[in-house]
This record gives C-alpha cells, structure tokens and sequence, in this order.
C-alpha cells in the first residue's frame, strides 16, 4: 500500500517569466485586456508551461468509475447496475462524453477505480480498482486511510502516464451511483457547510426522494465527527473514483499540465486535493458551473469563475471537455497574432 510519502505535491507556480508574458499579450493588435479572459488563461499556461508560447499536446480526458455503499440508503434514484452499464457504454463509444471528446479532440481513457458489478465489456480500459464499491458510510467509513492513499497513488500514476505521451492538457471526468452523496458530504465537512447547502437533486431525485437523501447524509456526517485531515475526510466519504481524481490532480500539477476541472464530483476532489496541496489549485482551469446544488458554492470556496455556465449536471467530463476549444484560442492569439511592430500598426500614445 501507498503512503502519505508516496503522493506526488507540486510546487507553487514559477512567475519569473510574468512580466515578459504580459507583455507579449499587451503587444498584440488589440486595446490591451481586451480578449478578456483568453489573456488571462495565456498568461496561467505561460506560466505553468514556463514559455511565452504556450502549446496544447495530446489533451487527454481520463474518467474514473467508481461504486459507493451509500447507494443502498436508497440515496440515487437509479440502480447500482447503472455504473457498470455505463462504463460498457463509454467503451462502446456511445456515451456524451465520447462524442464530446471527439468533438474536440481529447484522447479518452477509462479506468475501473472500483465498480460493483460486472462491466459487460472486458477489454479497452484500465484495471485499477480497489475493490467492488465503498463501504456504506452511512453506517462505516467508506474505506481506510490506507486505500485512500492507495487510490491517491493509483490516479497519479495514470497522469504519469499521459505526461510520457506528450499530454499536457487533461481533464477528469467520473461515472458512479451514488457519488453526488460523497461529494456533498466532502463538501460540507472541507468547506465547513450546512448539507443542506450541499444536497442536490443529483440524476434526478424527486422532492421526496432529495429530502430522504438529505436526511441520510446528514444522520451520515453526524456520525463521523472525528475523521481527522483531508486523507481521513475522503476514507470516510469519498469514492474509490474520487480518490484516484485526488491524485490524478496532484500529479497533473507535478507534471505542469493545465488541468480543466469539471463539475460537482470532479471538482469535490479537487477540495481535498487543495488542502493536501493548496498550490494544486494554481494549475486548474475551471471549466464551468454545473447546474447541481452546491457546484457554485465549491467555485466561491476557490475564488473562481468558471469559463462556461451550460447548466451542465451530467459529469463524465463532458464541461471540462467543452471549455477545450476556449483554451485552444487563448494560445491561438499568442502564437498567431501579429504584435504592433510587426503588422505596423500604431500603440496607443504613452
């Protein structure tokens, strides 16, 4: 098993090439500041590629499965089968964030992080799991310490192994019923929230059914009061595909890739992979609001505005996949624009 020792921590951002970046964006043909939010990402992934023009390499999209205990509190409206069924369904090709990865050009993996029943499909993706589900955490942590940390190491291998192919923009999507529960719980124990502020309606709960989901993660967290730090906080909560996530970000940040985060559950990773790591959060890109209850409570907790506002709510990455072409045209302009001197185009007077 992994340890604390063994999780890969990135150091905080290198800005000694800031000003020559900023520079290089102020002289293109344009008013300065007027691209907005592309000069601010040129500038973010100058900076994390340590070069005044930026490149986007084999962008990846890495979707992690996972099943969790909670599922029998009768917490989701779809059965746990559904994990399994999906998970055939992204082999087969078949699923949005197929389409939406070849829409845009991402390169696709899914990895088994543990999922419950058998996937009808064996074959096109990775064996990673750790085991068959969670543990219900309604009445048990979800899982050890020890296995969280061995999730951490196993999702930062797979980024290891993207880095060796030459990728240098990745995404993380997630399939698992029931996993709207663990995030929400990770949420209001990390962001120290009510659940309530936390608990969405996830694959479509009905009123009764999100008040019965409310109930239980609230009886849940007033069960676990003691889990300690963030490692502790996600054995007791979380998915075995959220910790792979957690690791997957950690190891994104060590290798100086632009990391585009995703919705609810990819983005309740993320809460422990920062207080792990809190300068992890310098090398995301946060794709955009998801339209599940507590999503933009996560983004005010990082200060962050996210690229899009689709009222996505279906994971699998399918946000952070949207928001690619945006970052395709921020290292666009800088590597195509003519600056003033070049096109003999009059700066404005000093």
């Amino acid at each position: 098993m992994s340890t604390l020792n063994d999780i890969p921590l990135p150091r905080a951002l290198d800005r000694a090439l800031e000003g020559e970046l900023r520079r290089v964006i102020d002289m293109k043909t344009k008013p300065p500041g007027s691209l907005g939010r592309l000069e601010s990402l040129a500038l973010q992934m100058g900076l994390i590629q340590r070069t005044t023009k930026p490149r986007i390499e084999r962008p990846a999209m890495i979707v992690f499965a996972g099943d969790h205990g909670i599922a029998k509190e009768g917490v989701s409206p779809y059965p746990q089968e559904v994990t399994a069924q999906m998970v055939a369904n992204f082999l087969s090709g078949g699923a949005a964030i197929n389409a939406l990865s070849r829409s845009v050009g991402m390169a696709l993996e899914v990895v088994d992080a543990g999922v419950a029943t058998p996937i009808p499909i064996d074959h096109g993706y990775e064996r990673l799991s750790l085991g068959l589900g969670t543990h219900n955490f309604a009445r048990e942590p979800a899982m050890s310490r020890d296995v969280a940390l061995e999730g951490i190491a196993r999702g930062a291998g797979r980024v290891r192994h993207h880095a060796s192919l030459g990728t240098n923009v990745i995404g993380f999507g997630e399939m698992g019923i029931a996993n709207t529960s663990a995030a929400a719980c990770l949420m209001s124990r990390l962001c120290d929230l009510p659940i309530g502020e936390c608990v969405g309606r996830g694959t479509g709960l009905d009123d009764r059914g999100l008040a019965h989901k409310r109930d239980v993660l609230g009886r849940a967290l007033a069960l676990h009061r003691n889990e300690g730090d963030a490692i502790d906080t996600l054995a007791t909560f979380g998915g075995f595909e959220i910790a792979m996530i957690t690791g997957a970000y950690l190891a994104a940040a060590c290798e100086g890739m632009t990391v585009l985060v995703d919705g609810f559950i990819a983005t309740s990773a993320l809460l422990v992979a920062s207080k792990i790591a809190p300068e992890v959060v310098d090398y995301c890109v946060f794709a955009h609001a998801s339209n599940e209850t507590g999503h933009r409570r996560m983004l005010a907790h990082f200060d962050a505005a996210p690229l899009l506002q689709l009222d996505l709510r279906l994971g699998e990455g399918t946000g952070a996949a949207l928001a690619l072409p945006i970052l395709r045209a921020a290292v666009a302009f800088v590597d195509e624009m003519a600056s003033f001197e070049s096109a003999g185009v009059s700066n404005k007077a000093d």
